[in-house]
């Protein structure tokens, strides 16, 4: 975005400043539509291994109970709580993402 509207990628404190001062409509639009439900990078770890990737989300993805890395089994993963379903969400980076639902 800062490309598209001509901004280039180092400014000094005295111009960042000016521009948070006085900024334009765009980035205010952009700013206002910031809800901070969703964090613009979140960092998951393997419940099995413990090997991390650094993603951005996706508005897809469902609330995770855990993520494995796509090579592990899903016989290797803690056992389904009693009274939920599993369900697993591929494309998650090099992870699946795992869904415990309530079955109620």
């Amino acid at each position: 975005m800062a490309r598209h509207h001509g901004i280039p990628p180092f400014w000094s404190a005295e111009q960042l400043a000016a521009f948070l001062a006085d900024p334009p409509a765009w980035y205010v639009q952009s700013r206002a539509n910031r809800t901070g439900k969703r964090p613009v990078w979140v960092e998951l770890t393997c419940t099995i291994c413990g090997t991390s990737e650094t993603l951005r989300p996706k508005k897809w993805w469902p609330e995770f109970s855990m993520v494995s890395c796509s090579w592990h089994g899903a016989d290797e993963l803690p056992p389904v709580p009693e009274g939920a379903r599993r369900r697993e969400v591929d494309g998650i980076g090099a992870f699946v993402g795992i869904v415990d639902e309530p079955t109620s």
